[in-house]
């Protein structure tokens, strides 16, 4: 693994730098290629013809390849939260200093424009025995590293956490550094750690470390709520949501849809114990949970409207082959599927998800959603345009006639419920 580096900075030095040595040494494709100058000064870098563009921290973009490169800087803790540093960067600043600041060992490698390793905190021993540990102490320092290692855990999911990095974790929890962490990055972390492969490991690190439940505590609490047996093999409803997110992964399904699997169960931690192991209006209750959940996280407004739909409508969709027409059309017009049908067909993909994440079950074939594609499609055939034309007739004469009452209804009802009755008549 090696590239040479055109420094083009007189008196400095130039390391490529962390996941893209990582990714190397892992045999991965490497994406982005990132940077560090030592003994560079920021008027340097633009004498140079460097674009700056850092904000927090002296970052500049190559002026040819416009990859990032970072002058060297060591981080002193100067209040809680992951913006609490006070940033030195100067000439002096070594390599091995900046390394030290970085989160895990397989992060901070670097590469030398000869292609030689400098590894001085032995990140390519921890890549050779697949183990995520921290560089140093000043990990504690910034609470955004515990969603990272989680996320980690998710990417590369044959590697393990290094138990003192975990017992680490841990203390940041307890002493309260956890709970400054900021929305924005939240969701960042979570969002980019249920993309990756095996996304029902960056929850297990979670829980482990206790975060999940500062985090997340709605789906934390999942955990230890059992299910019926006979359709949820796992029975733990906490592991049948590790099932379903690593099915996700396996249809390759969307950000939209790996969040809609995140929350369609939410309800099932707040049924009554008499009702147990039944869950009587889960669905609902799912819904009034991820709503403040979203709101809390600041979800894009796409995934929360799609995860609202799963959570109110997968139990039905679950039993589509057995409804009749009039509820088929009913549960197409409640996911406004007529308006929006590739956000439908989402919609389906994260029941299938939830259907076919439960222990043994995974490979059923989940019938229903070709059943409701079709379905959909021979409504899509009708002419509404001239329906909802004659419907408007037919109100005319109607409110005519009734020109002396009250009780006719509005045009847009009328013709809502013209299109259904047709809707019902076509598929019934």
């Amino acid at each position: 693994m090696t590239r040479r580096i055109h420094a083009r900075i007189p008196g400095a030095s130039v390391y490529m730098v962390g996941g893209a040595v990582r990714d190397g040494l892992l045999g991965l494709p490497v994406q982005d290629h990132d940077w560090v100058v030592i003994g560079a000064t920021p008027e340097r870098m633009v004498q140079n013809g460097y674009l700056p563009v850092g904000k927090d921290f002296p970052v500049f973009l190559h002026p040819e390849t416009h990859e990032e490169h970072a002058l060297a800087r060591t981080e002193r803790k100067t209040a809680r939260g992951y913006k609490g540093f006070a940033v030195y960067s100067t000439p002096d600043v070594t390599l091995e200093q900046d390394l030290a600041r970085r989160d895990l060992t397989i992060n901070a490698i670097a590469l030398d424009e000869h292609g030689a390793l400098v590894d001085p905190y032995h990140g390519r021993r921890d890549v050779e025995q697949k183990v995520l540990r921290h560089v140093t102490e000043a990990f504690a320092e910034d609470p955004v590293r515990i969603l990272r290692v989680a996320r980690f855990a998710a990417r590369f999911s044959d590697f393990t956490v290094a138990p003192e990095t975990l017992e680490l974790m841990s203390q940041m929890v307890h002493n309260g550094e956890v709970d400054h962490l900021v929305a924005e990055r939240v969701w960042q972390e979570l969002s980019r750690g249920l993309m990756e492969n095996r996304p029902s490991r960056m929850f297990e690190v979670l829980r482990a470390c206790g975060a999940l439940a500062r985090i997340l505590p709605e789906v934390h609490a999942l955990w230890g709520v059992p299910q019926r047996a006979e359709s949820h093999p796992e029975v733990d409803t906490g592991e049948h949501l590790m099932l379903v997110l690593d099915m996700a992964a396996r249809l390759q399904a969307p950000l939209t849809v790996r969040y809609a699997c995140l929350c369609h169960d939410l309800g099932k931690a707040t049924t009554p114990p008499e009702d147990l192991p039944r869950h009587p209006g889960h669905e609902q209750r799912s819904v009034d949970l991820l709503r403040p959940m979203s709101a809390r996280l600041r979800v894009p407004t796409h995934c929360r409207e799609l995860a609202e739909v799963v959570a109110r409508e997968h139990g039905v969709i679950h039993g589509a082959l057995s409804l009749s027409a009039e509820d088929t059309v009913l549960l197409l017009e409640r996911c406004d599927a007529f308006r929006q049908p590739k956000r439908f067909e989402e919609v389906l993909l994260a029941c299938e998800c939830d259907f076919r994440g439960r222990l043994g079950l995974e490979d059923l074939v989940y019938h229903q959603a070709p059943y409701l594609v079709h379905a959909l499609h021979e409504l899509q055939k009708l002419d509404e345009g001239a329906i909802a034309l004659a419907a408007q007739q037919q109100w005319q004469h109607l409110s005519r006639s009734k020109a002396l009452s009250n009780d006719h209804p509005s045009i847009g009802s009328y013709i809502r419920a013209t299109l259904h009755r047709q809707r019902v008549k076509t598929i019934g």
